[in-house]
């Protein structure tokens, strides 16, 4: 079935109010929002901006707010646009992210925050170039800064306050992204208008911290493993974004700004003739920027905004090879930083003149915003272990090393065949100390005095365009790599284990032998197989052996055969009762490890009084007008998608515990095309729960299906779980399955029966361990309540089992399973584990 398939509930819901045009609903719901917009298109028409004027009197700055004191300029200078091309940007953001921040904040709010915090920020702005001003001029200095009208001000302090009641998944990403967007135009920009919005900025965040709702939430949140990886790729994806911004804003005032080739006021022709005859650092440094004119400069400046963009695609998959570029490329970036502010004499008072006396803190950030993007990838490092195959990454070097050796060859080859085409005739020493000059952005290069500078023809051409053809080969490449990391294990191995799933092995849990972390072995036959995972020297199996009938003792024995020949400790988990007589007859130990809970499906109705919970929630649930929906992830809608990823986010954030693994899935498990989801949808379309079901076959056929994602949206309807599993039963029995099973609780107990209380066996030492850790973990997952909650729907239990060899090897058993549940826990988080399950830290 397809996501266009969807299940109705049993009742009709009831008919659907009429509702509003469009516009009509995005005006009650945004009215401050369009005032500004409107307010931003009047002014620019009545103060002269769209016409070519610029009103000062209405501008905030030194001068105006500082010197001339006209006190309203904060407030006007946030609905006046300064252009009519700012005029449409401003409308943009208004009626986009100002109308978000509307929604979330509501309308007095926002109106207090956009006029108050933007007008603020505009202070903060003009103060700070107030103190710089008066810096310079007792170095003996003038100077002077720009006027700013940009409506964009109060939307950054609007946004950054509203961020505090954004759902999880968005108020890191609006934090981090943002602000780095917003520091980047002012290291690349160097306007008054980038300072202002900044400082806004952190006015609204500020302003949103106090915000009570913003305290229940918590400013600063964990992540999932996938949403750290889009936060890590989307702030280094921003930070190579400064070329792009320079092309946008025609400003060359940051500091950066020089690296981008194409807006340097300098005629080649002049620059090469003045300093023919001439040696000075100023003719060093008029040389080099002469030589950035050109399309090939050009396009060979913005290659950090492509490595930037290759590196950040790369990391929101978890590629190993792009967090290596990701390194590469802020390291260079920071070194040639370094470089081009330190030996291009940019801090001498000529510059400051032209550039602005707030250049030199902003070149500090400049060179420190790189090293602080390489901190922030180590301490990531563990998001990202998707490593390439040796051969692929040896074919990546090769093409790479080869593309560059062959380049800088014919660069040189070309300029010992010409000497004529350079300003003077260079030695071949001049030639090879400048041979991987032309592979760098020449703006990163321009304190460094050229040995060899070609003025014309070949030369010329070959010295601009090598760097860009080699930086096409390389890009080319690092794509082709990551397509050859899009799986960790053998893809021919899974494909295999998953057939003999089909043809009915595994049982019902066993799917999750196919989730990433596990590897397989196979008999010689091909005929039965294990999913495990070999974790400090014990192997870990998953689920029960997928195997024909009859054949699972063989392919048992087979396996700890397999893993005595490699020396590890072989540790049956999760496996169910049928098995156990295998272990007995080698005389392992065996203990309970959860129960899992099975609900059959022929006849299935929800009659009686031990069905009333469910038949209350199913029929709640219908009259508030319920629909649901069976679909696999890459059928889902987008805007379902999203949200369903939304719905989880939020889940993970307020946990200050890490998420589990191994017999527990996430998001990234449900997106198999094996795997279907079932959701339950508000009469408006938007998700209320949504479940994952993992099937299991018999000859080929879904027979079965087991939960494995199970979350609700904020606000849901109370009881909207029972009401989604209880209506993906009913939709399962209609689609023949035989069983649903509600997956296995960990460290659970089923009630015991009447009859045998009195045969129960003596509790050992390790059922006592287990009670008492069960109890202990109570407080940060439960586990216990979930398997309360699974007993509304009169299941049957079936014990899963834990089966080894040797007790001494317990410890070390206990240190894999921790592991394999617990993959990438950080000291911090291990800290939020003990306060939690100490009693010192909040229950959840």
């Amino acid at each position: 079935m397809t996501a266009s398939d969807t299940v109705e509930a049993p009742v009709a819901a009831p008919p659907a109010r009429r509702r509003r045009p469009l516009v009509v609903r995005y005006v009650l719901a945004n009215p401050f929002s369009v005032v500004v917009a409107l307010a931003v298109i009047v002014t620019g028409f009545a103060a002269g901006p769209y016409e070519g004027g610029f009103p000062r009197e209405l501008a905030a700055g030194e001068l105006t707010t500082g010197q001339l004191a006209y006190w309203w300029t904060p407030l006007t200078a946030l609905f006046v646009p300064d252009s009519i091309i700012e005029g449409i940007l401003s409308v943009a953001l208004v009626l986009t992210l100002l109308a978000y921040a509307e929604r979330l904040l509501g309308t007095v709010r926002t109106v207090l925050v956009y006029v108050l915090g933007g007008a603020v920020g505009m202070l903060i702005g003009v103060g700070l170039e107030t103190l710089s001003a008066s810096w310079v001029t007792s170095l003996g200095n003038p100077n002077t800064f720009d006027l700013v009208l940009d409506p964009a001000t109060g939307v950054a302090a609007a946004v950054m306050a509203a961020s505090a009641l954004a759902p999880a998944l968005w108020r890191l990403r609006i934090r981090l992204v943002g602000f780095t967007i917003l520091l980047m135009f002012a290291l690349y920009a160097g306007d008054s208008d980038s300072l202002y919005r900044l400082a806004a900025a952190v006015v609204g965040l500020f302003v949103g911290l106090t915000m009570p709702r913003a305290g229940r939430l918590g400013a600063w949140r964990r992540s999932s493993f996938q949403e750290s990886r889009t936060l890590v790729a989307a702030i280094v994806a921003a930070t190579g974004l400064g070329p792009v911004i320079v092309l946008i804003s025609g400003n060359l005032r940051g500091p950066l700004a020089l690296v981008v080739s194409g807006f340097v006021p300098v005629d080649p022709d002049e620059v090469f003739t003045r300093c023919a005859t001439v040696v000075s650092t100023r003719c060093d440094a008029d040389l080099g920027l002469a030589l950035t004119a050109g399309i090939g400069p050009f396009l060979l400046s913005l290659v950090p905004v492509v490595l930037s963009l290759v590196a950040a695609w790369g990391l929101r998959t978890g590629r190993r090879a792009a967090w290596i570029l990701g390194l590469a490329v802020s390291a260079a970036t920071a070194v040639l930083t370094g470089i081009t502010l330190g030996f291009n004499e940019l801090l001498d008072a000529a510059t400051v003149d032209v550039l602005g006396t707030d250049f030199v803190l902003l070149a500090t950030i400049a060179f420190l915003l790189p090293v602080a993007v390489i901190i922030l990838l180590l301490a990531n490092a563990r998001r990202f272990q998707v490593k390439a195959p040796r051969a692929a990454a040896r074919r990546f070097l090769l093409t790479v090393i080869v593309a560059f050796v062959v380049l800088a060859a014919i660069n040189v080859f070309v300029g010992l065949a010409s000497p004529g085409s350079y300003l003077a005739p260079p030695t071949p020493v001049a030639i090879l100390l400048d041979a991987a000059r032309p592979f760098v952005p020449l703006g990163f290069l321009l304190g460094i005095p050229m040995a060899a500078i070609p003025v014309e023809a070949l030369a010329l051409v070959s010295f601009q365009w090598v760097g860009v053809i080699f930086w096409v080969v390389f890009i080319v490449a690092i794509l082709v790599l990551y397509r050859a990391t899009r799986s960790s294990r053998d893809t021919v191995d899974e494909h295999r284990f998953r057939a003999l799933l089909r043809a009915g092995g595994g049982g019902t849990l066993g799917f999750m032998g196919t989730w990433p972390g596990n590897v397989y072995w196979f008999t010689p036959d091909g005929g039965g197989a294990v999913a495990y995972r070999v974790i400090n020297g014990v192997a870990l199996t998953m689920s029960d052996p997928v195997a024909p009938a009859g054949d699972g003792a063989a392919v048992i024995r087979g396996f700890v055969d397999h893993c005595d020949s490699q020396g590890w400790t072989p540790v049956f988990y999760s496996f169910h009762e049928q098995y156990l007589p295998v272990f007995e007859s080698f005389g392992w130990q065996y203990m309970s490890v959860g129960e899992e809970t099975v609900v059959p499906l022929p006849g299935l109705e929800f009659q009686g009084k031990p069905w009333s919970k469910v038949r209350q929630a199913y029929n709640k649930g219908a009259r508030e007008g319920l629909t649901t929906l069976w679909s696999t992830w890459s059928d889902l809608p987008v805007s379902l998608a999203a949200q369903i990823n939304e719905i989880s986010e939020q889940w993970v954030s307020e946990k200050e515990l890490p998420e589990m693994g191994f017999t527990l899935g996430g998001m990234a498990e449900l997106k198999d095309d094996d795997v279907y989801l079932y959701l339950a949808l508000d009469a408006d379309g938007h998700v209320q729960a949504a479940t994952s079901w993992l099937p299991s076959w018999t000859d080929g056929v879904v027979s079965g299906w087991t939960i494995d994602f199970m979350r609700r949206g904020d606000g849901a309807m109370s009881g909207v779980m029972e009401f989604v599993i209880a209506s993906a039963a009913l939709h399962m029995r209609d689609l023949g399955a035989q069983v649903l099973s509600l997956s296995g609780a960990p460290l659970a107990t089923k009630p015991a029966e009447d009859d045998e209380d009195e045969d129960a066996a003596e509790p050992t030492v390790m059922t006592r361990l287990l009670g008492w850790l069960a109890g202990v973990l109570e407080p940060a997952y439960g586990f216990t309540s979930l398997f309360r909650f699974k007993s509304k729907f009169n299941p049957r239990y079936e014990t899963i089992y834990m089966a080894y060899a040797d007790p001494a090897a317990l410890p070390a058993i206990g240190l894999a399973i921790g592991q394999a549940y617990l993959p990438s826990v950080s000291p911090k988080e291990y800290l939020a584990l003990a306060r939690t399950l100490t009693g010192a830290g909040p229950s959840r």
